[in-house]
């Protein structure tokens, strides 16, 4: 059984999702980019997340994003569910889109870490031999300069129904996330740091496979064999040691009230308090909850 997660209201986190058997169902394409596009924006609208930063590539996402509700889970069951619908039917696919237990969403505890993490993101088509620069990715991609704009983009008429209720049209907005003093700082410090990781991946041996053979890639195909398919699911991140230690004891300290409380509740004591950041027995069960401060 999965270990709870503990879902506090304004933490800022990574999210990352892989498509199933590693294939590239994600293929960039104007379908493609329109309907991910339009469901990311239609999922932040209705419960309240923030998006900061996001890249697309063939075969997973990455997304930047603050949760200022605790509201992450219902966010990315809707975002992953309508996406993997939208798409299976543009490519005739009934099987699942999405590789199970493949979600991460880790934690970002200081204004260092969240910078670390976006710059990852949105140098990750050229860290992965893709394009030689990610401003010639053919795929969704948020560049340092979009950060504090709007974007506007319309109901794709693939799968959706045009008489349906979902809005004709939607705006996401791309904000700097918490921690920075201006917007302009945020800016300026990601693209120094993106120009720093696509440098280091300039030098690799291996060549980059460019736009056109990307776009010309099959959705059923499958990334080069050295891809890593394993590795480590941290739900935290943190550069300052300390920091790290400290989130950790946390986190163990909410495991073990939660399990506590979850006997009780199993042995029929309903009045029993989950500790702060239980998200499933509050929102399905309508156990109660301490509160997050």
């Amino acid at each position: 059984m999965t270990a709870p997660r503990q879902v506090l209201p304004g933490s800022t986190y990574l999210v990352t999702r892989r498509c199933s058997q590693r294939q590239l169902l994600l293929t960039p394409s104007p379908s493609t980019n329109q309907v991910f596009l339009y469901v990311l924006a239609l999922a932040a609208k209705r419960h309240g997340i923030l998006l900061h930063a996001f890249c697309v590539l063939s075969n997973h996402y990455h997304l930047v994003l603050t949760d200022p509700s605790a509201r992450l889970p219902a966010f990315l069951q809707l975002l992953d569910a309508l996406v993997a619908r939208a798409l299976n039917a543009s490519l005739g696919r009934w099987e699942s889109f999405w590789a199970p237990q493949s979600f991460s969403a880790v934690a970002l505890l200081s204004p260092a870490d969240i910078l670390d993490k976006t710059a990852y993101t949105l140098a990750n088509p050229v860290a992965a031999g893709l394009v030689r620069s990610a401003r010639s990715w053919p795929g969704l991609w948020s560049s340092p300069a979009s950060f504090g704009s709007v974007l506007s983009v319309s109901r794709p008429a693939l799968f959706f129904d045009p008489k349906g209720f979902l809005p004709q049209s939607l705006d996401l907005e791309l904000s700097a996330p918490p921690g920075f003093l201006s917007l302009e700082s945020f800016r300026a410090q990601v693209a120094a740091a993106l120009a720093e990781r696509e440098a280091l991946a300039a030098s690799s041996p291996d060549g980059f496979l460019g736009p056109e053979r990307v776009l010309s890639q099959r959705p059923t195909s499958t990334p080069r064999p050295h891809e890593p398919r394993r590795g480590l699911r941290p739900r935290i991140a943190s550069r300052d040691k300390w920091k790290r230690i400290e989130a950790l004891r946390r986190l163990k300290l909410f495991l073990a009230a939660y399990r506590d409380a979850l006997d009780d509740w199993c042995a029929g004591r309903r009045r029993v308090l989950f500790p702060a950041g239980t998200y499933l027995m509050r929102v399905v069960h309508g156990a109660s909850c301490a509160g997050a401060g």
